[in-house]
């Protein structure tokens, strides 16, 4: 089982080498956890996971291969959650839910029900009113049907449970799925050079103590807020081919807002050409020249475009080229002064990575941003955050 193991831990992407396996065996040999379901997944996880975005790719490989291991332990007992047993102070019942519940008995009945019969049943139970089991109309189990139940494994199919057991910890965190914005956070946090800087408006607890032990009386100390020093210019592509990422490129948004103090963010449209924008609603009524935003920004700034630069190549290659007036220079021209500018620049395009072959507008401004364009997934986001912490 173990090798099987191994060997799903490969095909799902984790590295899992044979050093590994025989450092879980040994920590296995030696008792160093509890011989419980619970505390080998924490062991495994530990000895194999070494990125946390692969945490949730794990999780689906361990209950793939050791589903149903719980009952070959016979007297173990199922250690439900403590959180669980509390009452659900934050949910907000109908007066028909409270009915239901009262019907069943009080909360603390139902919990300590579901505690007493997985302590007693030791085996699959199909149907019914009672085990912990699929289908029926128990409270504890999954596919079946009870108002206020506890769905143990298994999928949803009433949306009725109150609690749910074997939900996935970290399925938020595995690198092929969508971004989001605490993900989005997690990423950009590689962009960072702590700095303090501005007004002493901070105790010094360090200081402080050490000032006061030196002086023999109170010396308090004051230092400037710690905060990520690093400066970002951020350039979004709006409209057009990139309404259907607007949801995505929101959450970068913000995420952007929350991580950098330091932040500059502007609006174009396709390509960048020589005015930009901040509200959409006055595009062309309110701009900044690009030539502006070049001479007021120091090349000490990050730059990051995103869109999918998805576009007639005349844009890009052409003066005169903008599908909305009439550039006096090629969008490539202004592109080659913003890299020329900035070291530090990094295009995120929502689209697949292998669909960007097929568009002859991606290859021309992948090759302007000098091969450093990234997909915006988060794989693709950490190497973008990696690229630009390596200018200086």
């Amino acid at each position: 089982m173990f090798f099987s193991f191994i060997d799903e831990l490969r095909s799902a992407g984790i590295s899992a080498s044979l050093k590994e396996h025989l450092v879980l065996l040994e920590a296995l040999d030696r008792e160093v956890i509890e011989r419980t379901p619970e505390a080998f997944y924490y062991l495994a996880r530990t000895t194999f996971v070494k990125d946390e975005g692969l945490l949730d790719r794990f999780d689906q490989v361990f209950a793939k291969v050791f589903r149903g291991i719980m009952s070959s332990y016979g007297t173990a007992t199922a250690d439900v959650p403590e959180d669980w047993l509390k009452a659900i102070a934050e949910k907000y019942l109908t007066p028909e839910e409270m009915a239901a519940i009262k019907s069943l008995g009080s909360w603390e009945e139902i919990m300590e029900t579901l505690k007493q019969r997985l302590t007693e049943q030791h085996e699959r139970h199909q149907g019914g009113n009672k085990w912990v089991g699929t289908g029926g109309t128990s409270p504890y189990g999954n596919s079946g049907y009870n108002p206020e139940g506890v769905r143990i494994g298994g999928e949803s199919t009433h949306k009725r449970a109150l609690k749910v057991w074997d939900q996935r910890e970290f399925r938020n965190l595995d690198s092929t799925r969508e971004l989001g914005t605490r993900n989005i956070k997690v990423a950009m946090r590689r962009l960072r050079r702590f700095a303090r800087e501005g007004a002493a408006d901070e105790l010094d607890i360090d200081g402080t103590i050490a000032g006061t032990a030196r002086q023999g009386w109170l010396d308090i100390k004051m230092r400037p807020e710690r905060h990520n020093a690093v400066k970002l210019l951020l350039f979004l592509d709006v409209g057009g081919s990139m309404d259907p990422w607007v949801k995505l490129c929101e959450e970068l948004f913000s995420a952007a807002t929350a991580e950098f103090k330091n932040l500059e963010f502007f609006y174009f449209h396709n390509c960048l050409y020589e005015g930009v924008w901040k509200d959409n609603r006055r595009r062309f009524a309110e701009r900044t020249q690009t030539w502006d935003v070049l001479h007021k920004f120091g090349n000490d700034y990050k730059v990051i475009f995103v869109g999918d630069a998805s576009m007639s190549p005349y844009e890009i290659s052409h003066p005169g080229g903008s599908v909305e007036h009439f550039n006096d220079e090629a969008g490539a021209a202004w592109m080659q002064r913003v890299t020329n500018t900035y070291p530090a620049c990094a295009w995120l395009n929502p689209i697949p990575q292998d669909q960007w072959g097929y568009s002859q507008s991606v290859r021309m401004m992948r090759e302007l941003m000098n091969d450093r364009m990234f997909p915006l997934t988060l794989t693709g986001l950490d190497d973008a955050m990696r690229e630009l912490s390596r200018k200086v």
